[in-house]
């Protein structure tokens, strides 16, 4: 086998080394035969909560032993054919099996990012807040861009996203908006992407200038039933309103949203859709989210993803840059990773970035490393 082609198996390896360790595959198919005895108890769904826990968690070491065992199929499929091929001098067949195992490098590679998504709330649904920043009308419609194109992504992974709370911009655009993103590692994939996004473009506004606005991101966790966080009721102040929305496919009209702040830190979550009584309990899954997001950071300042980076929205708190003019480019500040395809961005194509904030991490190298700051 040419260099080449071993300098990739052993590449592959690697990377089924660590999805071994992530799923502990010495102990993954008693595991397996434990959930599936588990699922067919017939009281399972006495407790919904709970019995959707336990499909998603079963789902999850399925989906692992699955990645691992086709990576490890398809490789040693391929260095078979090489071998075969080398027997026999046939370059054509030899030159494909190269070709594919190029590709499952890039393939385990990814497998093995998503592997790292093993953090105790990574797997959970997330709220996505959006708010506006310095900037005024440009920074409102920023921020509508930015909701679309998380909407954009999530949709394209397959997630269910709802609208949890939007208010429309004075003129144009949105002042904030909350999504509840649900599906497989929404939190885990969307945490990276906390903190101030920034654009550089001509105003559309009819100024005809070239304008900078910003935005913040937040993205939390939805806490788990498995996960207590405990609110005093008399940290908090629940307020009912009527909102709505800013038209289009979020006209939303009611008496019956609820705004709660929590004293002692100061946030504040809203919700506006569906009855008094849901909203009630969104508010307060959310408002837990927070806490518990808070609580996290307090506990992991070295690491703190969320709050460090995301700061006032404005100049100097910056993550990303989307540059529209005068020439086309977004760049992680963090990870250095850009593109010039600006479009397929703001269309929802944020994988790459979310890869390279994984491998960052992955290299143990800090923000402040990765930026060359001190």
């Amino acid at each position: 086998m040419r260099a080449e082609a071993q300098n990739n198996v052993d590449k592959v390896k690697k990377s089924l080394d660590l999805l071994a360790q992530r799923m502990d595959i010495e102990t993954a198919q008693f595991r397996l035969e434990e959930f599936n005895a588990r699922v067919e108890d017939p009281n399972l769904w006495d407790d919904p909560a709970a019995a959707q826990k336990l499909m998603r968690d079963r789902q999850s070491l399925v989906d692992a032993m699955e990645t691992y065992n086709a990576i490890k199929q398809e490789m040693e499929d391929q260095v078979e054919l090489i071998e075969l091929g080398e027997m026999e001098e046939d370059d054509e067949v030899v030159t494909e099996a190269e070709t594919a195992l190029k590709t499952l490098v890039d393939k385990a590679a990814k497998k093995e990012l998503e592997a790292l998504l093993n953090g105790e709330t990574d797997g959970n649904d997330a709220f996505l807040e959006i708010k506006a920043g310095a900037g005024g009308t440009e920074a409102c419609d920023w921020a509508n861009m930015l909701a679309r194109m998380y909407v954009r992504w999530a949709e394209s992974r397959g997630f269910e996203v709802e609208l949890q709370e939007e208010q429309a911009g004075a003129e144009a655009g949105i002042k904030s908006a909350t999504y509840q993103i649900k599906g497989k590692n929404a939190y885990g994939w969307l945490k990276s992407e906390s903190g101030t996004h920034r654009l550089v473009r001509i105003s559309p506004f009819g100024k005809g200038t070239r304008e900078t606005s910003f935005a913040a991101v937040g993205a939390y966790p939805v806490i788990d039933d498995n996960i207590e966080v405990v609110v005093n009721p008399a940290d908090i102040r629940i307020d009912t309103f009527r909102s709505s929305g800013a038209g289009g496919q979020h006209v939303n009209t009611t008496d019956s949203a609820v705004r709660i702040t929590h004293h002692p830190t100061g946030i504040v979550v809203t919700s506006s859709e569906k009855s008094q009584h849901q909203n009630r309990d969104i508010a307060m899954k959310a408002l837990k989210s927070r806490l518990y997001q808070l609580e996290l950071d307090r506990r992991n300042a070295e690491v703190n993803a969320l709050h460090e980076a995301k700061g006032d929205a404005g100049w100097g708190n910056q993550i990303r840059s989307y540059v529209l003019q005068p020439y086309q480019m977004v760049k992680d500040l963090r990870t250095q990773y850009e593109t010039a395809d600006t479009s397929g961005v703001l269309d929802g194509d944020l994988d790459p970035f979310m890869e390279a904030t994984l491998a960052l991490q992955l290299s143990g190298k800090s923000r402040a490393d990765a930026r060359g700051e001190d």
